[in-house]
């Protein structure tokens, strides 16, 4: 299992990013998949999940509604949409598959003026 995320950066408050993992190794179609962040404090949150085919999404209580998950089953990728970026939103954002209980290395999101 291989999960690979791209998309981190810098960004100021009120901005947007998109992230995305591709995955590989295992039938993503059929994978529930997740996105989650750890502080600097080494805080750890799912953000969002969505199910094998998109059916079922949720989404951490403090990014809903400015967050969006979702995936591309023919190009084994899910990704993360985020929108009005605050600081409490820095984090670095791992991937998953919790069926594989496989994580990506990881994206840096930094928001700051």
């Amino acid at each position: 299992v291989q999960l690979v995320e791209s998309g981190g950066g810098l960004v100021q408050p009120g901005g947007s990013l998109t992230l995305s993992c591709a995955a590989s190794g295992f039938t993503f179609s059929k994978s529930l998949m997740t996105w989650s962040r750890q502080t600097s404090e080494n805080e750890r949150d799912l953000v969002a999940l969505i199910s094998s085919n998109g059916d079922y999404i949720n989404y951490l209580d403090s990014v809903r509604g400015r967050f969006t998950i979702s995936r591309d089953n023919a190009k084994n990728t899910v990704y993360l949409q985020m929108n009005k970026l605050t600081p409490e939103d820095t984090a670095v954002y791992f991937c998953g598959a919790p069926a594989f209980s496989s994580w990506g290395q990881g994206t840096k999101v930094t928001v700051s003026s």
